[in-house]
């Protein structure tokens, strides 16, 4: 008697479970964003009856850009999907997307940062700006040695 609900949560469970999704099928719907709604449309400009003055009515200004849409499900679909199903090109599109790209990027931001406080250090106090001027009074007003190169 106590394996009947296990066998039932495991019969729910595995019955909700696509074994093959597809990309066409199975990928979220499409943000709202997707779709251009007019407000006003209902109201004519020969309209009589509105109860504002002509220069308080709806200024038309430029649409922006709809919202990209950055859930994790959607664009990962959409990267494996010329993988046509084969595995191995899966896992080396996860293993690209998810491991390489953002140690690339963490590399990339690293090495500009290091290279900005390598240069950044000496320019501090030998620069002919107002900056370094600033600096070099406000070291002299206190007292303090301004490093040597």
């Amino acid at each position: 008697m106590s394996t009947l609900p296990l066998a039932a949560q495991t019969l729910a469970q595995d019955t909700h479970i696509i074994h093959t999704p597809t990309p066409s099928r199975d990928i979220a719907p499409s943000t709202s964003a997707g779709k251009k709604i007019t407000l006003y449309d209902h109201i004519d400009s020969d309209d009589d009856d509105l109860d504002f003055p002509p220069r308080h009515r709806l200024q038309r200004r430029r649409p922006l850009p709809p919202l990209p849409d950055l859930r994790f499900e959607q664009s990962y679909m959409a990267s494996i999907a010329p993988a046509n199903g084969v595995w191995w090109k899966v896992v080396l599109i996860t293993i690209k997307d998810q491991v390489f790209m953002p140690l690339l990027q963490g590399l990339g931001f690293n090495l500009a940062l290091f290279g900005w406080r390598w240069w950044n250090r000496g320019v501090k106090f030998s620069g002919a700006g107002v900056g370094a001027k600033v600096r070099r009074w406000w070291w002299g007003v206190n007292n303090w040695g301004i490093p040597a190169r």
